[in-house]
């Protein structure tokens, strides 16, 4: 038996009622009622009321600690009268009379208050994590996340992968997101990687024979942070020998189904899961929702008109489409003409907001369709337009017009799609919808470097293979790779891996990429290729978005133990932070302010 507690502070019962306990744990609450002193006491697990009478030894001390002071407190279970009993409390139906009072570790006045829901900055709360973290509600979130990564490491095993660890110290690779960089005392001028992913050591793991692997692996992106995305962060990271785009989906697809059915009313909301799974071309998923990461919760489409306003009166977009080239996209929002001008000049604002012209629209009311375009149109081309839309009365139809260059125009497209449904609250709040997005492109142009860089994952297979990299123009080749979405979040990412040295040395060479350069920066990987793989494929899903949607968060620091906070700071720790003169010659390090 422990010397500070016999039972935890949410066991006790009225079973127990007569026994002589001792629980540890801090001050919740304080409730003075002059002959007596209530002491609500909490730990990891609950909370029971103990009182003190003022007669008692201990009287005095008691009363003058603040609270979340730390005690131990040592008396008999005795039943509540009927009166006072809290229905609400597993252990509301008794409470302790303190025989003995322990002050373990008193407190000082608190920065920020646990037994409140009352608002603190978010930099206060991430200074003081360690008492931000006391909150009920976030020691709910955390134990969920623990629970919500064991069931998935459980599944995975079931499934007959092998739990394998990849190092944390490695090279710098070309992952799409800044390195951070680690410096070698023993190597003067050369640095260590944190690995943004454990690409390519579960890509030897497949060549060294292991066929099923999987790791809840540590991942590390210098990049900005903001609400879904942190510099730190966890995913559950597999890979599989033999194996297709379709073996990969259709290993993941039940798992990832299972755990949120396990868990998908934690937050408190009931909900329902969407097991229609829709596989989406990554074209069809910019053209039809102008995103590849579509919240399909969002019942609006977006649909192209372009050939309509080509050959009409409507110089704005005509001229645009025949001098420049753009399309013209289109949304329609039902039960939406009759609401006041207000709602439409809103809309037109946000657009502006946004960096657009504007947002032309067409209302269907009982008196016809109104509104400036409609003006300029003909009957015949409206009442298209209305068919192409799927606009039924009451309808309003939502347009823009730019170039489909990058996707600019589908993306904006896919903006007002989400701000229209969000305006009319036309998501449904209570189900989780997945879908797969296919057929990614493999190479996209970057602008800044004038140069053709790799879309996604360098190490994915091209579809049709060598012939593709021969015969096509790169940014038309697709590439065997695949994310999972859920409610509009990007929760895996995976692919096909290439497996063959000739396609990779092509592949790395139309990215700019020497054979030298390849042998040196992959060395290896591309020495291991030679010597037998077979095919693989894999992916990685987050965790923490996961945990976030299931526990309905906004935000991914309310899921994660110790975050950074928006600069990327640890305010609690005081990272990052500056070092002494005598360690950076160590690293034969010189830091140079910027310009």
């Amino acid at each position: 038996m422990s010397i500070y507690r016999t039972h935890t502070c949410a066991e006790l019962t009225e079973k127990e009622a007569g026994q002589k306990v001792k629980l540890s744990g801090w001050i919740n609450t304080k409730r003075d009622h002059k002959n007596l002193l209530f002491i609500d006491l909490r730990d990891h697990y609950g909370l029971t009321q103990c009182v003190i009478e003022s007669s008692h030894k201990d009287f005095k001390e008691a009363e003058k600690l603040r609270i979340e002071s730390v005690i131990m407190v040592e008396g008999v279970v005795v039943k509540r009268d009927a009166e006072t009993i809290n229905e609400n409390l597993p252990t509301g139906k008794i409470e302790i009379k303190i025989e003995n009072l322990t002050v373990l570790s008193e407190s000082d006045i608190l920065p920020i208050l646990v037994n409140s829901d009352e608002k603190f900055p978010e930099d206060l709360r991430l200074k003081y994590r360690y008492i931000d973290l006391r909150r009920k509600k976030l020691q709910y979130n955390i134990k969920m996340r623990s629970k919500i990564i064991k069931s998935y490491r459980d599944k995975m095993w079931e499934a007959g992968f092998n739990e394998l660890i990849t190092p944390i110290l490695t090279v710098s690779s070309p992952e799409g997101a800044r390195d951070f960089l680690v410096p070698s005392r023993k190597h003067p001028g050369k640095f260590y990687a944190l690995p943004q992913a454990p690409q390519q050591f579960k890509q030897l793991s497949m060549v060294a024979g292991f066929d099923k692997y999987f790791q809840i692996a540590p991942c590390f992106r210098d990049e900005d942070s903001r609400a879904d995305r942190v510099l730190e962060f966890y995913q559950l990271d597999l890979e599989m020998s033999f194996a297709t785009q379709e073996d990969v989906l259709n290993t993941m697809t039940p798992i990832v189904l299972k755990v949120f059915e396990e868990f998908k009313d934690i937050s408190g909301k009931e909900r329902t899961i969407d097991k229609n799974i829709p596989h989406i071309t990554f074209t069809d998923a910019m053209e039809k929702y102008g995103s590849d990461k579509p919240d399909l919760r969002n019942p609006l489409e977006i649909v192209d008109t372009t050939e309509v306003f080509k050959k009409s009166e409507f110089t704005i977009f005509a001229d645009a489409i025949k001098t420049k080239g753009h399309i013209v996209k289109a949304i329609c929002a039902p039960n939406t003409a009759d609401k006041p001008r207000s709602f439409f000049d809103k809309l037109g604002n946000w657009a502006v907001s946004e960096g657009a012209a504007g947002l032309g629209y067409i209302a269907f009311d009982k008196e016809g369709p109104k509104g400036p375009i409609a003006k300029k149109l003909t009957e015949a081309e409206i009442n298209e337009i209305k068919t192409i839309c799927k606009a039924e009365d009451n309808a309003s139809i939502f347009f823009v017009c730019g170039s489909p260059k990058y996707w600019e125009i589908q993306k904006f497209a896919g903006s007002v799609r989400t701000k229209l449904a969000t305006e009319l609250e036309l998501i449904d709040q209570s189900t989780f919808k997945f879908c797969w997005i296919v057929d990614f492109p493999f190479y996209e142009y970057n602008e800044d470097e004038k140069k053709i860089d790799f879309c996604h994952n360098p190490f994915s297979m091209p579809q049709g293979g060598l012939d593709s990299l021969l015969n096509k123009d790169p940014l038309d080749i697709l590439a065997h790779q695949y994310d999972m979405v859920c409610n509009g979040y990007e929760i895996c990412s995976g692919g096909v891996r290439n497996h063959s040295v000739e396609v990779a040395y092509k592949a790395f060479e139309i990215a700019g990429y020497t054979k030298e350069q390849v042998d040196t920066k992959f060395s290896a990987i591309i020495t291991a290729f030679k010597y037998g793989v077979p095919p693989h494929a894999g992916c990685a899903y987050g965790l923490e978005r996961q945990i976030m949607l299931l526990l309905d968060e906004p935000n991914l620091r309310e899921v994660i133990l110790f975050p950074p906070n928006q600069k990327g700071e640890d305010l609690m720790m005081g990272s990052p932070s500056e070092i002494d003169e005598k360690q950076l010659r160590e690293l034969y390090i010189k830091t140079v302010k910027p310009l």
